[in-house]
């Protein structure tokens, strides 16, 4: 019955998106006037996307409860370890959707890496509490190590976006030295 209604929430979103499309003209029953209704259409459109990236939510929610369900059976490590993926999962996928929402920005990116490597580190913490004494310490701390490098990736490729990003706009403007360029003489 919960996909039906996913599905139904979907499909809804994909007709409300398909109908923002197609151009619209409106008459101003104050004044007479036809209009094009490009701000009507704009609400329209972000009312779409609002409602597809809260359908996205709700099927990521959905699939949270359902690997959550699966873990039940389970008993001991086994199951914290289940539920930690489950959480992790379900905290990736809500950062990405978060930066599906957003488009090209270089923080929702970092974010999403950032997500993913915290995630993951709470997943190996819990895989070694399976293990005693050295070898949990040491698969502990190469969780951390794991972690750290992940977070550092993230970080940089954070500040090479942002000095690309810098560089592009820097060379898009002309060039104001009072020279002009000499074609074919």
């Amino acid at each position: 019955m919960k996909m039906k209604a996913l599905y139904a929430a979907l499909s809804g979103a994909l007709l409300l998106g398909a109908a923002t499309l197609c151009s619209a003209q409106t008459t101003n029953t104050a004044t007479g006037d036809n209009t094009s209704a490009s701000a009507n259409t704009m609400h329209r459109a972000n009312a779409g996307a609002r409602d597809e990236y809260k359908a996205e939510k709700d099927k990521i929610k959905a699939d949270y409860k359902e690997s959550k369900a699966k873990c039940k059976s389970m008993s001991g490590n086994a199951k914290d370890v289940c539920e930690k993926q489950a959480k992790a999962d379900e905290k990736i996928a809500m950062a990405e959707a978060d930066a599906k929402r957003k488009g090209n920005d270089p923080s929702s990116d970092y974010k999403v890496a950032e997500t993913k490597a915290k995630a993951n580190y709470d997943v190996a913490k819990e895989k070694c509490e399976d293990q005693k004494g050295k070898e949990k310490s040491a698969c502990k701390k190469q969780a951390k190590a794991d972690e750290d490098k992940a977070l550092a990736d993230a970080k940089s490729l954070r500040k090479n976006v942002a000095s690309n990003a810098t560089a592009r706009t820097h060379s898009a403007k002309p060039a104001m030295n009072g020279t002009t360029s000499q074609t074919g003489k």
